[in-house]
């Protein structure tokens, strides 16, 4: 017991009875003056956690299952380092992390990027940044979207590159990027699936345009959009869209409308369909309506509808391929006055429709697939 005592006595006496200087950190890692930094930043940890149940019927194909899933877990940090230059960086843990052959950073990095604020009207963007694709559907993050439909569901929607924003008035927005049309080269995205016509250009480049508008105090809101993305020599892809927003008191309601005419399939539905070459002459056609009304403080509704259309140069110019339809209404509940937390209840319903000559040629079968989520959404803001 003695020497216990002696032990504990001889360990802590350096901490209590040396004076400070020989400490073996002189300084504070995080200086005291720079304290006042940390005022200007923001760590946030997103969260999206579900217990779904599922089923799949298509031709002589079912299947069922019951699972927990994270759909989405994030981890976000910005800030403002000066009066005119903020950042933003993101991590999502659930994708892939391995560095892209074009732009150098995993998938999982989705913002990477610097805001440069020239003057009061004009900032400018640099970095891996979100592209200024128009639509609501797109406003929102994956953290609180359950199922995007076909085009955003399988469009690359984090890209490097530069933007310029410029605030012509209180009501209207305007913005330009220039970026890469792709993280990774041609061949190492599409492997041994080519066409005749297709090289690899010498810059894979997109550059989108926007126009965000608010007209009656608000209530009426639009984002417009026009793009065209340069995917592989002197072939490209054309998107066009057009975002409107309704909101009051407890309703708002959403309408986006998205035209995309892809020299090369980029989004792979298409692709997929033909199985044994990459589609070429491809035409997407989509709606999304989204309405949401808050019954209480702690309850609101929502019910996304949506379809999307798929046309290929198949037998024709413009064959008719797939439609799909889908409805999910959502039931949020938010126990939290102060914190965003929200558990939900809701039904994803989708069906894939397929043309005759997909089914009757390509082996294609139209399918549903039903689904019910319990989970819960959490935005937490740690700093």
């Amino acid at each position: 017991m003695r020497r216990s005592v002696l032990f504990i006595a001889l360990f802590l006496s350096p901490l209590m009875g040396y004076p400070q200087q020989n400490d073996s950190l002189k300084e504070p890692v995080i200086p005291v003056e720079k304290i006042e930094l940390l005022k200007n930043i923001n760590i946030t940890f997103d969260m999206r956690m579900e217990f779904q149940a599922y089923t799949y019927r298509g031709g002589d194909n079912y299947y069922n299952g019951i699972q927990f899933q994270n759909g989405f877990t994030a981890l976000g940090i910005s800030g403002k380092l000066h009066e005119r230059l903020n950042f933003k960086f993101r991590n999502r843990f659930n994708k892939n992390s391995d560095v892209q052959t074009l732009d150098r950073l995993g998938s999982n990095i989705e913002l990477a990027y610097i805001d440069v604020k020239i003057s009061p009207a004009f900032n400018i963007l640099l970095g891996k940044m979100n592209a200024f694709y128009g639509g609501y559907e797109y406003e929102f993050s994956a953290l609180d979207v359950l199922e995007y439909n076909d085009i955003y569901g399988n469009a690359l929607a984090f890209v490097t590159g530069a933007g310029v924003t410029f605030q012509a008035s209180n009501n209207h927005q305007f913005g330009l990027q220039v970026l890469n049309s792709r993280t990774m080269h041609y061949d190492d995205l599409y492997g041994d699936i080519v066409a005749e016509n297709i090289q690899e250009p010498d810059w894979p480049v997109a550059v989108v345009g926007n126009w965000r508008g608010s007209f009656f105090d608000g209530k009426f809101q639009t984002i417009y959009s026009l793009s065209y993305s340069n995917e592989v020599k002197k072939r490209g892809t054309s998107f066009f869209t057009l975002g409107h927003k309704y909101q009051d008191r407890d309703l708002t309601l959403m309408y986006d409308f998205h035209y995309s005419y892809e020299d090369v399939d980029t989004k792979g539905i298409l692709t997929g369909i033909l199985g044994n070459r990459l589609a070429e002459d491809v035409l997407y056609i989509e709606n999304w309506l989204r309405a949401e009304y808050r019954f209480s403080p702690k309850w609101k509704g929502l019910l996304t509808l949506m379809t999307s259309s798929a046309y290929g140069n198949v037998q024709t110019s413009r064959d008719h391929m797939r439609t799909s339809y889908g409805a999910i209404p959502t039931l949020y509940y938010s126990p939290f006055k102060n914190i965003d937390l929200r558990f939900y209840l809701a039904y994803i319903g989708r069906y894939y429709d397929y043309s005759p000559y997909a089914i009757e040629e390509l082996g294609e079968s139209s399918y549903n697939k039903n689904e019910v989520r319990v989970g819960f959404i959490a935005p937490l803001l740690l700093l």
